[in-house]
C-alpha cells in the first residue's frame, strides 16, 4: 500500500469518527459545543503533526543530505485530498443513518467547501511536522541547513607589526 493511501485512509477515518462523536455529543450536549468542536481540532491537529514529525525524523535519518530526501510534500498533498474527498462522501452517506448528526449538509458541499477545509487542516500541520521533524533529527545528527551549504572558513594569520 502507498504510504499516501495509509495516511489518507487513517486520517479520512478520523475526521469521519471525530465528526460522527461530535454529532452525536451536540444532540446530548447541545450547550457543550464550542470546547467540543475545539477539542476535536485539537485531536486531529495532534495526529497530523505528530505524524507528520514521526515523517521528517524518518527521512532526515535515511537522508542526511537535505538536498536528496523524500519528496513528502507530494505525499501529504495527495493523501489530504484523497482524506477530504473519501471524509466528505463518508459523512454525506452516514448523514442517512437516523440517530446520527452530522450536519445535514448537500452532497455539493460536502465535497467542496468540508473537503477542502479538511485538505488545508490535514495538509498544512503535516508540512510543519514534517519541517519540524527534520529539524529535530538534523540538530540532533549534529548537521543543520547552514552548515552543509556554507564553506568551510578559513583563519588568516594574525599579522604583527
Amino acid at each position: 500500500m502507498n504510504a499516501w493511501v495509509l495516511r489518507a485512509i487513517a486520517l479520512g477515518a478520523l475526521v469521519v469518527l471525530l465528526r460522527a462523536a461530535l454529532g452525536f455529543a451536540m444532540v446530548y450536549w447541545p450547550t457543550n459545543g464550542p470546547w467540543m468542536r475545539a477539542l476535536c481540532l485539537v485531536v486531529l491537529l495532534a495526529a497530523i503533526l505528530l505524524w507528520g514529525l514521526f515523517d521528517g525524523r524518518k527521512d532526515r535519518a535515511l537522508h542526511i543530505d537535505p538536498e536528496h530526501g523524500s519528496d513528502l510534500t507530494m505525499r501529504w498533498l495527495k493523501a489530504a485530498i484523497a482524506a477530504g474527498l473519501g471524509s466528505g462522501l463518508i459523512a454525506w452517506l452516514l448523514d442517512f443513518v437516523p440517530r446520527l448528526d452530522l450536519g445535514d449538509n448537500g452532497l455539493l458541499f460536502e465535497l467542496t467547501a468540508a473537503a477542502s477545509s479538511i485538505v488545508l487542516i490535514i495538509f498544512l500541520p503535516a508540512l510543519l511536522g514534517v519541517a519540524l521533524g527534520r529539524w529535530i533529527a538534523g540538530r540532533k545528527n549534529g548537521t543543520s541547513a547552514a552548515a552543509e551549504t556554507d564553506p568551510p572558513t578559513q583563519q588568516l594569520p594574525a599579522v604583527t607589526a
